[in-house]
């Protein structure tokens, strides 16, 4: 049970007892846990194990200065802390441990994620918010090591943005902004450039966090030594120690197994963090692990005889027993008695968890029997189809992988057969593979009326006074109208505040709303994101501004674990509907070249990737994805913010779909695909098509990342029946995407009478200069000749070959 105490003050002395010992009681529990679930691990029943045994105390002490309404952005070892404000029980880790993919057995992840990997429910069933006011909130833990450092930096960030900015409607998400975003991170992960990224920015934002460093001075096998100069973080990290002429952190330090300090000292970095908004650092030295890192392997391969005694004496469960009973809280044989009725009642737990999760897939199995039996009595291969129903009855604890597969092989013994006892069978595999696929490929994106596919589509209209603008001037206007209407969106990014960004999208706009809201950061891409993902995970709407979309590589690692993630990982508990906007394209140079988009694509399954070909349409874009739920990465043409645009006269009202296909141009001897700046290269070649006879269709992909869910472009093949597809990735990257799409999902192969084409960038990306770019990506030439070659390969001799 979660206790915020006081140990010196205010508190009988059997209250102090109680309280003392309901801790340690957890402490035992969470301990007892991580004993029994590594045994889990070596008997085969779970798959892999890494426990917080051995930082049970400090996570104690961490528990009672947490308050409602405060976050975690955790390390995945912090069990005992969520245990302690009673987000976990025993039994959901072991339901974790088992991977059961029931959310009310296993509510950390519903058998997504390994066990140690924990999260707190911020969404109802619809998809709306609760209140969080009001609950203990733990943003979904991911494992890359300090992965989860940027995004504690929103969710910090977020305290100071609902404490200073009127207007947002703060119901569910802050109380005057007093919240507290605690972090936790092994010693070892903080050689990571991610830490040292969000302490920098941390102590530039001045937001109310806190990071503990649970240090037991190893890395796997790797010793501090080789990790960190001086062996100590808080030593080198002195820099940033604030005094009273410069803000910075303030840096404690405390044993990590010296209960009463480690009480006292979150109580104070608790005050200072909630009260002054600055950021705190608790260096938790001197712990332990007594199982290792994790159960891959064992710690006595590399800790020394020594190094093993001096944990066994320092394990800080150990020593807060020792203590409990030097200051006569409790007996040696009261402890005793709860330290045995406790690891009964973990028993119990396991023992409860795994038979919850094993008894439907028993169930299944006895259906799969009794299926195979009786189309092993109709079949001419009786004696094969025997052998596999037996095979499968002989598993004691089978998986449904178990079941599903040997239900599969029996089906290639019937190939040449028809009776109804196969097709028994048949549906049985159906049906049983429709049900439970959804269990781990759900909530990718929303599911809920909120999902941004949903969003209906508002063309801009124009009237005879509509003036022709630069194209950045919608984009601007565009932002203006959603900063009036929109008080919780927020936009930060390099050069974005004062110059209103680096192609004046934003110009102006500072000035008129604020330092907060339209915001200069520093050079430092991952926080960036960090900061997007935190602040959106606590109900505001951040637009998070990576410059150039080669700056992406910076970030991708947070936007692929984490922000793709995020809804999935919690089977759409938690939602981070992000914007992030960029700009590429058509670019000169390897460093400006736009040539990232396969890897985007790949890497970030679960955000929306949109790529307008002009400025209406990414301010569209923006609209729409404001009422929705969904993520996304929006890249702006680069050349396009002084090409001249027609004003909207409904500017603040359009709304760009997404996952929608625009046809340009109407065709009928092929369809050209393609999309951003490249499509007014291709838009122009059709028209020079015209001349020689070809008549083609131009569509334009608009979202790449949901993509044409209409199968509108399968309908082009249909009536062209040949396919070219323009793109200035490299070869294999988004061109590829696109095709397995048009073939492999929308089926557009029946339809082509000619081998579908991409015409792509080279294998490098583009010199610079305008011959690097002639050379490099493709040319109006190119596009003319490829689309020549096609038609000359279908009719000779009405398209002699050209060249």
């Amino acid at each position: 049970m979660h206790t915020v105490s006081d140990l010196k003050n205010n508190i009988s002395f059997e209250d102090f007892k109680t309280e003392v010992l309901n801790d340690y009681k957890i402490a035992v529990k969470s301990r007892e846990c991580s004993l029994l679930g590594r045994r889990e691990v070596l008997t085969g029943k779970a798959k892999f194990g890494i426990f917080g045994d051995g930082k049970e105390v400090p996570q104690l002490a961490m528990a009672k200065a947490f308050k409602k309404g405060d976050w975690r952005s955790g390390y995945y070892r912090d069990q005992t802390f969520m245990m302690a404000i009673d987000e976990l029980t025993a039994e959901q880790f072991f339901a974790g441990l088992y991977a059961n993919t029931n959310l009310e057995l296993e509510p950390m992840s519903a058998g997504r994620q390994m066990g140690g990997h924990f999260v707190t429910h911020s969404l109802n069933n619809d998809g709306s918010w609760k209140d969080l006011t009001k609950k203990y909130n733990s943003s979904a833990d991911i494992s890359p090591t300090a992965g989860q450092m940027p995004r504690l930096l929103g969710l910090a960030q977020a305290s100071k943005i609902f404490r200073n900015v009127e207007g947002i409607n703060t119901s569910n998400f802050s109380v005057n902004g007093n919240e507290v975003a605690w972090g936790t991170i092994g010693n070892a992960s903080t050689s990571e450039g991610l830490f040292f990224e969000t302490i920098n920015a941390a102590g530039v934002l001045q937001v109310p966090l806190i990071v503990s460093v649970w240090d037991d001075e190893y890395g796997i096998s790797v010793h501090a030594k080789h990790q960190t100069t001086k062996e100590n973080i808080s030593e080198i990290l002195k820099g940033f120690q604030r005094n009273e002429d410069q803000k910075g952190f303030e840096i404690l330090r405390v044993h990590g197994w010296n209960y009463p300090n480690l009480v006292e000292t979150y109580q104070e970095a608790a005050h200072i963090a909630r009260t002054e908004h600055v950021p705190v650092l608790i260096h938790v030295t001197e712990l332990t692990q007594p199982q290792g890192h994790s159960t891959s392997g064992s710690h006595e391969r590399y800790k020394s005889a020594e190094r093993l005694a001096w944990e066994s004496a320092l394990d800080c469960n150990v020593k807060m027993r020792e203590w409990i009973i030097e200051n006569g809280i409790a007996t040696n044989e009261t402890l005793i008695e709860i330290e045995r009725a406790i690891k009964r009642e973990v028993r119990e737990a396991k023992k409860n968890a795994w038979n919850i999760f094993l008894k439907p897939v028993l169930k299944e199995q006895s259906d799969m029997i009794s299926v195979l039996k009786q189309v092993a009595a109709a079949s001419v291969n009786r004696v094969f189809i025997e052998k596999i129903k037996d095979n499968l009855a002989a598993i004691e604890e089978p998986t449904r992988k178990d079941i599903l597969s040997h239900g599969r092989r029996a089906l290639i013994h019937t190939i040449n057969e028809s009776f109804p006892e196969k097709e028994q069978l048949i549906n049985w595999i159906n049906n049983r593979i429709e049900a439970i696929q959804p269990e781990f490929s759900s909530h990718l994106y929303s599911e809920t009326n909120r999902s941004n596919t949903l969003i209906k589509e508002i063309k801009p209209t124009y009237n005879e006074e509509s003036p022709l603008v630069d194209g950045r001037i919608i984009l601007r206007d565009n932002f203006d109208n959603i900063f009036s209407n929109y008080p919780e969106v927020l936009i930060f990014g390099e050069d974005t505040g004062n110059i209103g960004d680096v192609n004046q999208g934003l110009e102006g706009l500072q000035e008129k709303y604020g330092e907060l809201r339209v915001a200069d950061v520093g050079i430092r891409e991952a926080t960036i994101i960090g900061q997007g993902i935190g602040m959106s995970l606590r109900g505001l709407r951040p637009i998070a501004e990576i410059q150039y979309l080669d700056y992406i590589l910076y970030a991708l690692q947070i936007i692929s674990d984490d922000l793709a993630t995020t809804h999935y990982r919690t089977k759409g508990k938690q939602k981070a509907p992000l914007i992030i906007r960029t700009r590429g394209h058509r670019l000169e140079g390897i460093w400006h070249s736009g040539s990232q988009m396969g890897g985007i694509l790949h890497l970030t399954r679960g955000v929306n990737v949109l790529v307008p070909r002009n400025m209406t349409k990414a301010a569209g874009f923006y609209n729409t994805l404001l009422k929705g739920d969904d993520p996304a990465i929006v890249i702006e043409c680069l050349n396009g913010y002084r090409l001249k645009e027609k004003m909207p006269y409904n500017l603040n009202a359009i709304q760009t779909p997404i996952g929608v296909v625009e046809t340009l141009k109407e065709g009928t001897d092929i369809t050209l695909v393609s999309y951003g700046s490249t499509l007014r290269i291709v838009e122009q070649v059709a028209k020079d098509l015209l001349t020689v006879d070809i008549n083609a269709e131009v569509i334009d992909v608009q979202s790449l990342m949901p993509f044409d869910l209409n199968h509108d472009i399968a309908k082009s093949i249909k009536k062209t029946n040949r396919l070219l597809i323009i793109d200035e990735d490299v070869p294999g990257g988004a061109s590829a995407y696109i095709l397995n799409n048009i073939l492999n999902v929308q089926n557009a192969y029946q339809y082509l009478d000619s081998q579908p084409k991409t015409l792509t960038a080279k294998d490098h990306r583009p010199a610079y200069g305008n011959d690097g770019d002639y050379f490099s990506k493709p040319s109006a030439d190119d596009i003319f000749e490829a689309v020549y070659g096609i038609m000359h390969e279908s009719n000779p001799d009405v398209f002699p070959k050209l060249r």
